[in-house]
């Protein structure tokens, strides 16, 4: 009780607000994504369930992030259990990203098992913080190189540049977000 229904995300009507809302065609959403305008009507229209690199490419073309397209596909709960699937990762098995925050609130939260696209570089207008749930990382901002190894931390102030890797098999990385339909912003000094 309380649990979502255990049905798939639906996230079409999340990409056509969007898309809307940026006032875009779908042939330009195609263009920037490099995804066919029959495959973006058919996620749009749920007949299609992207994948995760599809789902990644639609949100870079509409300037948001694929967490963000997710978390706008359920309605808000004030109590929500997100359940682990029950199965571990095996060695070499393929990358994911499970969503450990549904609905549309001020913090986004996402589990990342095994590796991902290293060479894909990151940059969220609010703060983030990076846990390591299991296995290490090393994680490149402002110029550094970081690495994290389990139950390490690493906090990214709003707007760095950043990319990351996994460097052990069976990986967990959990990465908490400010949500970006929030603004971070600095205290002001009261009068």
């Amino acid at each position: 009780m309380g649990d979502h229904k255990e049905q798939p995300l639906r996230v079409g009507a999340a990409v056509r607000r969007r898309r809307r809302a940026l006032e875009l065609t779908l042939a330009v959403v195609a263009a920037r994504s490099g995804l066919s305008v029959p495959f973006l009507s058919q996620i749009e229209n749920d007949r299609a369930r992207p994948s995760t690199s599809s789902l990644e490419k639609v949100a870079d073309a509409l300037r948001t992030t694929a967490v963000e397209l997710l978390a706008a596909a359920d309605p808000a709960c004030s109590v929500d259990v997100v359940r682990a699937d029950g199965t571990e990762p095996q060695p070499q098995s393929p990358p994911r990203t499970r969503s450990l925050v549904r609905g549309h609130h001020q913090m986004h939260a996402s589990e990342f098992t095994g590796d991902h696209d290293a060479g894909r570089e990151f940059q969220y207008r609010n703060d983030q913080l990076m846990y390591v749930a299991d296995g290490a990382v090393e994680i490149e901002a402002e110029g550094r190189a970081y690495r994290l190894g389990r139950g390490d931390t690493l906090y990214l102030t709003g707007g760095v540049r950043h990319r990351w890797r996994a460097t052990e098999s069976d990986t967990r990385v959990v990465v908490v977000a400010v949500a970006e339909h929030i603004e971070a912003v600095r205290d002001r000094p009261r009068r």
